[in-house]
């Protein structure tokens, strides 16, 4: 699936109409595979916001200093993979909150 070292793995339950995210990472380049449900995602890359839905079995790569966010549409689990120092203790020193939010709770 993912061929390259990587530095965490982290298991997330999201319920339905929950945001997360609405960050970016510096240093941190992060993939999110939907285990189940599914979610909107939204990343803001050279200024053009690009939304889309995921269900089971997608791989959602995240890089580096690309801000992003998720809004679960039902339920959902996924697993987050990263590589950079968002991992550990240190999982929040390579998160900058966004100032307005890519994605809002429903």
């Amino acid at each position: 699936m993912l061929v390259t070292p990587l530095d965490s793995v982290t298991r997330i339950t999201t319920v339905a109409g929950a945001v997360r995210g609405n960050h970016r990472h510096d240093a941190t380049h992060q993939w999110t595979l939907v285990i189940s449900g599914r979610l909107l995602t939204a990343q803001l890359a050279d200024g053009v916001l690009r939304q889309r839905e995921h269900g089971p079995g997608d791989l959602i790569s995240e890089p580096a200093g690309i801000p992003h966010a998720w809004r679960a549409l039902a339920d959902c689990t996924v697993l987050v993979f990263t590589k950079g120092p968002r991992s550990g203790q240190g999982y929040e020193s390579d998160t900058t909150r966004l100032a307005v939010p890519l994605l809002e709770a429903q």
